[in-house]
């Protein structure tokens, strides 16, 4: 058999420079290798028998697992020496070892090989056979050994003599010895049998070399397969089985999976399983099957009953071969547990009870029912729920379950009245926590009921208050002892509330009392929610009924006080000072009620002249805005405004604003403050005295000669629009300015030649040269008139009353004039 690539090697020279084989190898080379030449073997185990990894510095010399060293490509030395390194690795134990190659070339080798080569290329044949089939070993085979497996066979053998040799696993390898490989035949034979699922294949490299080293073919990697053979019988994943399925389920319901397993070769018969049920207990009819292939156990019979058959235990088979008799095969078993459900209704054991209590006891046990249930104990499907389905209209009575025994507990919540009802009779229902389910080829049931009659016994009681809890309301403006209501009590024997006396338990509330015989309830002091105990707004009191045999009995009152329309809305801030800008100046109330008694807020100027000079305009339910309607000259005014509630009730503040000739309200307050730092002496003061004398002597006289006077002056009704302006000319003249406008205030506090009638100060003009009228300021709204009614009440005198802006127009030319000696009257 001639190589596809042929190649001479002359010989291989390992020669070890000291004992350690890790530090240097020599080989003897050709001065020329062709690609895959093999350049030698170095022996890797003497150096690290561990080594996961083994490589080469030089990428063209590669390093198989036995040591081989081969050529990757074309390799030619120039030189006589060339050297690389193999690189060996424990990855685990981190161990690293270097094994340091030196090829050192010779020139008989180098002919030797050039000899060779034109040789192998005379005798060159197309067919090889150093490639052969994978090998073939029957698992556990019995002989005879050594037992013939393979042959391997090299073409150059017609050429060259041949020895062959092999290594890997199995020959120098764990296990060692089980196959070796005739030297002159190249037949491989084992020596003893093989467990294939312990050694499923075994890949060993066989070398054809001559006798001189030279080695005309690359190493064969030959594969020895086991086959298996059927020794290992399948088994169970688990020793028991254990499923669960609820009873009365449907014939195909899945109840669970049996699985096993086969160590033998897979995807062939020796694995090829298959289940079966060998026998179920209790041997009755079959309740369950089971899928050959798959291992899914279903149910077969329409009637399981866990009344009847809580569990159930399967012996299961498994086998290989397919389920052939001749297969192997295990046994096992599955125990499946018939889980309850709600199928069997519970019934009372008595249909029929009977019981007594003591009128007005509470919260005592009466009663115990039971039932009889078939479902399991303990399970939702046997638990008891009962209720009272009749009888218990007003809730007296309540029944509860004994988690223990499962009994009904029949109890009184509230006592019964003996003169009431002497007798009462129940009727009590029973059902299960879980909800009722109907078995196969079965009838729905009835619910079970019993009927409880409960004697009341008479005892002797205290009185009774009817209602037990009664509420009264009191008004916040109810006055000390004002009755608010009456809280009675009864004997339950009588019927009636002869001979008993009521108290209040000490330590409550201490506004409230009540009548000893009456019952009737009274305040006792002035009701204010503001005010300690009150702030809450109401109090429950205990209410005491005694009867004439001292026997007692409880109430309970609750007393609510009532809000009611108490205070009435203040204006807080009353002073305030109002600059040339005539900024609207912002009105607040407060009111000490609640919301429904309070905002929004109504306010009105009450004086009508001065609503008429000033106005309101609201800016939210609880403030307005005051400001005033046109000019009005500077001076402090007292306003009257009156603030009504939601519910009408109103008050009145005195408002005092200071129109002020400022910029800023702080300058006002500093002139203010100046005028008030100023102290009259004792003749200044009595000169002020004498002078208003003077004066009122003045006024008096000039009254009294406008009343008699020749000029009769009637104006229309609109008299306050018109004004008074000084003049010494007969017609209009140009000194007359503004500055001589007089305005004319009307307060109570001002004094000149004025009379007043009422609330209204009148002024009258004087006959004859050279006399003027000054005016005094005031308060209040100013004006010039005449006293219209005497002292009788008939009209004196109707004299012209002239406005502010009448006598301003005094200035325009096309108004008309009137001249009364020396003094000029205009008018529109």
């Amino acid at each position: 058999m001639a190589p596809a690539v042929p190649s001479l090697v002359l010989g291989l020279l390992v020669l070890s420079l000291c004992c350690d084989a890790c530090k240097k190898v020599i080989f003897h080379v050709p001065s020329a290798l062709e690609a895959g030449t093999l350049v030698g073997r170095v022996n890797l185990n003497e150096c690290l028998q561990s080594a996961e990894r083994i490589s080469s510095s030089d990428g063209n010399f590669k390093v198989l697992e036995d040591g081989s060293v081969y050529t990757t490509s074309a390799v030619s030395f120039s030189d006589e020496k060339r050297t690389f390194t193999i690189l060996l690795k424990d990855i685990q134990k981190h161990v690293e070892k270097k094994i340091h190659v030196n090829l050192v070339t010779d020139e008989k080798k180098t002919q030797a090989q050039k000899t060779r080569q034109a040789r192998d290329t005379v005798l060159k044949r197309t067919k090889r056979r150093w490639g052969p089939i994978p090998s073939v070993m029957m698992e556990n085979s019995l002989g005879p050994f050594p037992l013939q497996i393979q042959q391997v066979q090299s073409d150059t053998a017609q050429n060259y003599t041949i020895y062959y040799s092999a290594s890997g696993p199995g020959i120098d390898q764990d296990p060692k010895g089980l196959f070796y490989i005739e030297r002159e035949t190249g037949n491989i034979f084992a020596t003893r049998a093989v467990d294939r699922e312990q050694y499923p294949s075994f890949q060993i490299i066989c070398f054809a070399s001559t006798p001189d080293g030279y080695s005309p073919e690359v190493p064969l990697v030959h594969t020895i397969r086991i086959e298996d053979d059927n020794d290992n019988a399948p088994y169970f994943t688990q020793d028991v089985f254990e499923f669960c399925v609820p009873e009365n389920s449907k014939p195909g319901v899945i109840v669970g999976t049996v699985t096993a397993e086969d160590r033998d070769e897979p995807s062939t018969l020796h694995t090829l399983l298959r289940y079966r049920i060998v026998s179920q207990n209790p041997p009755i009819i079959p309740a369950f099957s089971l899928h050959g292939e798959t291992g899914v156990i279903t149910v077969l019979s329409p009637q399981l009953d866990r009344e009847l058959v809580s569990t159930y235990t399967l012996f299961i088979e498994v086998r290989d071969m397919g389920g052939q008799p001749f297969g192997l095969c295990t046994t096992g078993t599955a125990v499946i547990k018939i889980e309850d459900t709600n199928d069997n209704a519970p019934t009372f054991k008595q249909i029929q009870y009977e019981t007594q209590v003591e009128e007005n006891k509470v919260n005592v046990e009466i009663l115990r029912v039971s039932v009889l249930d078939l479902d399991e104990l303990g399970a939702p499907g046997s638990t008891a729920v009962y209720e009272i389905i009749r009888g218990n209209d007003d809730r007296s009575f309540e029944i509860t379950t004994d988690r223990n025994t499962n009994e009904g507990i029949l109890c009184v919540v509230k006592g019964l009245d003996y003169e009431g009802a002497k007798q009462r009779i129940l009727v009590i229902a029973v059902n299960n926590e879980a909800p009722y389910m109907l078995a196969p080829h079965s009838q729905q049931v009835v619910q079970s009921t019993s009927t409880v009659v409960v004697n009341v016994l008479d005892v002797d009681e205290g009185p009774v208050f009817k209602p037990c809890f009664f509420r009264m309301d009191a008004s916040e403006c109810d006055e000390v002892g004002t009755s608010i209501g009456k809280y009675l009590a009864e004997d339950p024997e009588t019927g009636n509330s002869e001979g008993i006396c009521y108290k209040i338990a000490p330590g409550q509330c201490n506004w409230i009392n009540i009548d000893e015989k009456s019952g009737e309830v009274r305040t006792i002091k002035a009701l204010d929610r503001d005010l300690g105990e009150m702030k809450r707004g109401q109090c429950n009191i205990t209410v005491l009924a005694i009867d004439r045999n001292g026997k007692t009995g409880t109430g309970t009152l609750q007393v609510v006080i009532q809000p009611c329309n108490r205070n009435f809305p203040r204006i807080l801030k009353t002073d305030y000072i109002m600059c040339r800008d005539r900024k609207p100046i912002c009105l607040t109330a407060e009111d000490g009620d609640i919301a429904s008694y309070s905002m929004p807020f109504v306010y009105r100027v009450t004086d009508r002249n001065l609503a008429s000079s000033w106005k309101i305009t609201r800016h939210n339910e609880k403030s307005v805005y005051l400001s005033p309607r046109g000019d009005i000259p500077f001076g402090i005014y007292t306003i009257p405004v009156t603030v009504s509630d939601r519910s009408g009730k109103q008050g009145v503040t005195q408002i005092r604003v200071n129109y002020c000739n400022c910029v800023v309200p702080s300058e006002c307050e500093r002139m203010a403050f100046a005028s008030s730092s100023v102290t009259l002496g004792v003749w200044a003061i009595l000169a002020m005295i004498l002078g208003s004398l003077l004066l009122l002597l003045i006024l008096i006289t000039i009254c009294g000669c406008c009343g008699s006077g020749v000029m009769r002056r009637h104006v229309t009704d609109d008299c306050a629009n018109h004004n008074l302006i000084i003049s010494n000319t007969e017609a209009p003249g140009e000194e007359v300015m503004d500055h001589n406008i007089i305005p004319l205030q009307n307060t109570a506090d001002q004094v000149g030649c004025g009379i007043k009638t009422g609330d209204q100060q009148t002024f009258e003009m004087v006959k004859g040269r050279g006399h003027t009228l000054e005016s005094v300021r005031g308060g209040g709204h100013q004006t010039l008139g005449s006293v219209k009614e005497g002292g009788g009440g008939q009209p004196v005198m109707d004299t012209c009353r002239y406005s502010y802006s009448e006598w301003h127009n005094f200035t325009h030319p096309r108004l008309g004039e009137e001249s009364i000696r020396g003094h000029t009257l205009i008018k529109n």
